[in-house]
């Protein structure tokens, strides 16, 4: 089982491939995976009826006790034998629907089948907490489904709408199973369901998770986003809305109830809930025009009705509800893809524009009748045999005197009815002649048969609701374990017989109570017909309160923005301080015992860089220009490397001086645009107040660093760090083989940092796009020069290489120093460029293998790397910049974050803990004996990185910055260039 969990993690990669190549017939191809899952489920029924679970499992996280586990019971093989059957003919089904479309064919194909396996993965985990996420895994992968036609706005607010309601209720939902997996000890279901806990903290856990299982089955009152959702493609209405993702909240209500239904407020929220939604969606289905959305609001009402079944929490309940679950994936998931069929066809589903088709459609209209005659309960549908079988054990639990029986019985019995009037309608709307109001036919809808292979999917399905009607006594046998889980009944008044399944009872009270709903229901039908009443319009409804309540929170957000973002950085910087001076202040005069261990000095040369670092500190604040503060604040970090240096600290000197050097550049960088004198446009205000401030927060940070020096009650753990760097990370940099190695998620999540501060910095320059121009907008080299070996020359005509005709030659050092405008242009920094630059890069890249044993490292070499290309952007402009680095910056960030990302996940696949390093060892001649260790990987993609965020910052700041710059100056001097899709030419 795991190993199908697998490959439907992997297939998926490869579908977007295959419909390139094949087309929608990739479906076929697409579909073997879950047959294959659906043919091994059904191998191991024997097992299942025999009590002889089938288990697997693996241990993920060992400290927490997850395990990535698979587990068949009756429920989950109940549930994996109908999301990977009805996913197999959905698949199979998807090759006539999108027959002659390619346009996000194949994305969709991978997404449909990704769904198929974390379904698949959410029934038979054994694990609350791999359920979870599970849970969010279809979330999201339904918001990429229902939102497939994302050029359509309502595409796109539908499947935002999904999103919303299930992650939420999926992140109550996660309250919910932390409280309950504290509470036991165990995230094993099996394992909680069989101490079977009680008390307020497990009542508080099973409410969070009703929450979720609720929102997830559009139970009411986030029963709207189900008909938003119809936006879909009608596959995925067919899989999520019918037997899979809908089914999720009802699989997790039947896997508790048979333990926790007697828990204080479950069955009040899941019967009360389940009958108001079960009224209230078939209500809504009446007055629906389109087929679709008769559907949709007919699954609010069945799903209401299951929730009523399955989470009542009785012997015959669960017996008859798991039959009732079988039942509507059948027939609903039938006439979904018979929708389907019709708006193909037609390009329609409205009931109003549809007359005749029945008549030219005869095998379609007969095997949706059959689906609808399930869904209303008729002989000899398995529909019939469930509902019959739920009316049973509810008399039975009313006789009793059982409050919430009573209510679920008159909620199930007017519920039938409307669903018998809205299943009747359905049909007529689909297949009936309709006639006008002076009594005259309409006129004829013409239809084109489909394909039969179109047919194939639906007529099955529709056909198995027969079949497994007549194969009623063989289901309840296979259905009995799971029934046996739950207590035999509510008000201790036991039934005269145990409910079983079974074609025919005899002529009992259900039987007369189902006829009656059907007869009801088709008077009801043929009264809303008659008085139109399903024209009215509604003064309100859920969606409306939905998108009130986002209009809410959206003018909230800018109210909230108005008042804290004022646009004022020294507003933003002094609100922060004064925060930390009340938080530090507060805590530092709370303390009762202050002490602190201080020396004069350590070394000499704090006794001559201190004073120098508080003069420029001091100098700095009179400063009048913007770039002499900047430097004189640099003096400060200059002060830490020598500090660093003469304190046995080579790899943070080292650090400290290139990150100073690029920090320094970016500040030159932003400064050319603003004005170079501070107060020039804007003049300080409130100066004495900021005086106070600073001082207070100087004070505030000294006297925190004071009483720090003597606050430490244990022997501190980085003592160690010099051991362990050389035993576990075998290297003998400590600082090095800690960023990598021993702290490696600290180094991944400041990666996830500089990635997001990179992506901020270019997103505030960059207008329209931030992808490389530079390379491709402009051509400095000729595809002469650049086959060539000769030296290049520049000539008037350009750069080409030396001996060639064409202008007066002249050395040409840099290839971008031609586009630089001569004033700015210095041929002695081009020279130095020119030939310093492949030598530097040769020096970032020996920082980056040695850093392991000696100063340097991932980090270090990829700032020197970094400053190579500042020395290139200096000398030769933006376009310099574009031949240095021809690629995109995104792209090395993205690929230095992969990199160290797989550093983390391949060690799992061993068995071993996250960021887990082995090393290797070889002799090589000339070379000697070689070692390798793996967390070198990890600082390459350190490496690229940091070469991706320096390069972007230069794009932004720097090329960009230029290229505006330029454009404003030509516009001014009315010789502004061509655009082409953005991009200056």
């Amino acid at each position: 089982m795991l190993i199908l969990l697998s490959a439907f993690a992997l297939l998926p990669l490869l579908l977007p491939w295959l419909v390139g190549r094949l087309g929608a017939r990739a479906f076929y191809l697409a579909a073997l995976l879950p047959v294959a899952a659906f043919t091994y489920t059904a191998i191991l029924t024997p097992a299942v009826l025999a009590g002889d679970i089938p288990f697997e499992a693996f241990d993920w996280i060992p400290p927490l006790g997850i395990q990535l586990s698979a587990r068949l019971d009756t429920l989950s093989w109940v549930m994996a034998l109908i999301v990977t059957g009805v996913g197999a003919l959905v698949m199979l089904y998807c090759r006539w629907y999108f027959r002659g479309k390619t346009e996000g064919v194949g994305q969709f194909s991978a997404v449909l089948l990704a769904f198929a396996g974390a379904m698949y993965g959410l029934v038979i985990t054994n694990d609350l907490v791999v359920l979870v996420m599970f849970w969010e895994i279809t979330s999201v992968l339904s918001y990429l489904l229902i939102g497939f036609y994302n050029r359509r706005g309502a595409s796109r607010r539908a499947a935002l709408q999904a999103l919303l309601v299930t992650s939420l209720g999926g992140l109550v939902m996660l309250i919910g199973v932390v409280l309950l997996v504290v509470d036991t000890g165990t995230s094993s279901i099996s394992r909680i369901l069989d101490a079977a806990p009680t008390g307020p903290v497990v009542d508080a856990a099973l409410v969070l998770i009703l929450v979720g299982a609720l929102s997830k089955s559009a139970i009411f009152p986030f029963h709207f986003w189900l008909p938003g959702a119809m936006a879909a493609p009608t596959p995925v209405s067919a899989y999520l809305h019918a037997a899979a993702m809908v089914k999720a909240g009802i699989y997790l209500i039947a896997l508790l109830a048979p333990v926790f239904a007697g828990s204080p407020g479950w069955r009040p929220i899941v019967v009360g809930l389940g009958v108001f939604t079960m009224l209230l969606g078939g209500v809504q289905a009446l007055r629906e025009s389109d087929l679709k959305r008769i559907l949709a609001f007919g699954t609010v009402s069945q799903l209401g009705f299951l929730t009523v079944v399955v989470g009542y929490g009785t012997k015959d309940a669960a017996l008859t509800g798991l039959a009732l679950l079988i039942s509507h994936a059948l027939f609903k998931s039938a006439l979904f893809l018979v929708v389907g069929v019709i708006d193909r066809q037609l390009s329609t589903r409205d009931i109003g524009e549809l007359s005749g088709v029945g008549r030219q459609a005869p095998v379609m209209a007969t095997f949706t009748a059959i689906a609808v005659a399930s869904m209303i309960g008729i002989f000899p549908t398995i529909g019939f045999v469930a509902k019959e079988g739920v009316l049973t054990a509810f008399l039975h639990e009313a006789a009793g005197g059982a409050v919430w029986g009573i209510v679920a019985l008159v909620g199930i019995v007017l519920g039938s009815i409307l669903t018998a009037a809205y299943g009747i309608r359905f049909w007529w709307g689909a297949f009936w002649t309709k006639r006008g109001a002076d009594g005259a036919a309409v006129e004829r809808t013409e239809w084109p048969d489909p394909p039969l292979g179109f047919l194939g999917a639906p007529v099955l399905l529709s056909g198995l609701t027969v079949a497994a009607g007549l194969a009623a006594p063989l289901l309840d046998v296979v259905l009995a374990p799971y029934a046996a889980l739950a207590p035999a009944s509510t008000s201790g008044v036991a039934a005269p017989e145990p409910a079983h399944l079974a074609l025919w009872h005899g002529l009992e009270p259900a039987l007369w109570i189902s006829l009656g709903t059907i007869a009801i229901g088709a008077a009801l039908f043929a009264l809303v017909v008659a008085t139109g009443w399903h024209r009215r319009v509604l003064p309100f409804t859920a969606a409306d309160v939905y998108n009130a309540v986002l209009r809410g929170i959206a003018r909230l957000s800018v109210l909230t923005t108005g008042f804290t973002q004022r646009g004022s950085l020294p507003v933003y910087v002094g609100t922060i301080f004064v925060v930390f001076v009340a938080a530090e202040g507060t805590a530092l005069l709370a303390g009762s015992d202050w002490k602190a261990q201080l020396d004069a000095y350590q070394t000499p040369m704090q006794l001559v860089v201190a004073p120098i670092m508080i003069a420029a500190g001091l100098v700095a604040v009179r400063a009048q220009k913007r770039y002499t503060g900047v430097v004189l604040v640099s003096v400060t970090g200059l002060g830490m490397v020598l500090l660093f240096a003469t304190s046995g600290a080579p790899d943070l000197a080292l650090t400290q001086i290139l990150v100073e050097t690029v920090t320094l550049v970016a500040f030159a960088l932003v400064l050319r645009r603003i004005p170079s004198r501070m107060g020039e446009h804007n003049a300080s205000v409130w100066p004495v107040a900021r005086a106070v401030l600073a001082a207070a927060v100087g004070a505030t940070m000294a006297a925190v660093a004071l009483i720090a020096t003597a606050a430490r009650s244990v022997k501190p753990i980085s003592e160690s760090f010099p051991e362990l760097a050389y035993e576990l990370g075998h290297g003998k940099n400590v600082v090095n083989v800690a960023l990598v190695d021993l702290r490696g998620w600290d180094t991944m999540g400041e990666l996830s940092v500089l990635i997001l501060a990179a992506t901020g910095v270019a997103s505030l320059v960059f207008v329209t796009h931030r992808a490389d121009t530079l390379s491709r907008s402009t051509a400095p080299l000729p595809p002469a020069a650049a086959r060539t070996r000769r030296p290049l020359v520049e000539t008037d005509e350009g750069v080409r290489p030396r001996g060639e005709t064409g202008g007066t030659e002249r050395m040409a050092w840099l290839v971008g120093g031609q586009r630089v405008r001569p004033e700015n242009r210095s041929i002695l920094l081009e020279v130095i460029v020119r030939v310093l630059f492949h030598s530097i890069i040769i020096v970032s890249l020996y920082l980056l293998f040695a850093g392991h044993n000696l100063p340097g490292g991932g980090f270090a070499g990829g700032l020197v790397a970094g400053m190579a290309l500042v020395m290139r952007y200096v000398a030769g402009g933006r376009y310099e910049l574009g031949a240095a680095a021809p690629t995109d910056a995104g792209r090395l960030l993205g690929t230095g974050m992969s990199i160290a990302v797989a550093c983390a996940i391949i060690p799992l696949f061993f068995g071993a803990p996250p960021l887990t390093s082995t090393y290797f060892e070889f002799d090589v001649p000339l070379l000697g004996h070689l070692e390798f260790v793996t967390s070198t990987l990890f600082d390459v993609g350190v490496y690229l990185v940091v070469i991706g965020l320096v390069l972007d910052v230069l794009r932004s700041l720097g090329a960009e910055v230029d290229r505006q710059t330029q454009e404003l100056r030509d516009v001014a001097s009315g010789t502004a260039p061509s655009r082409q899709n953005g991009v200056s030419v």
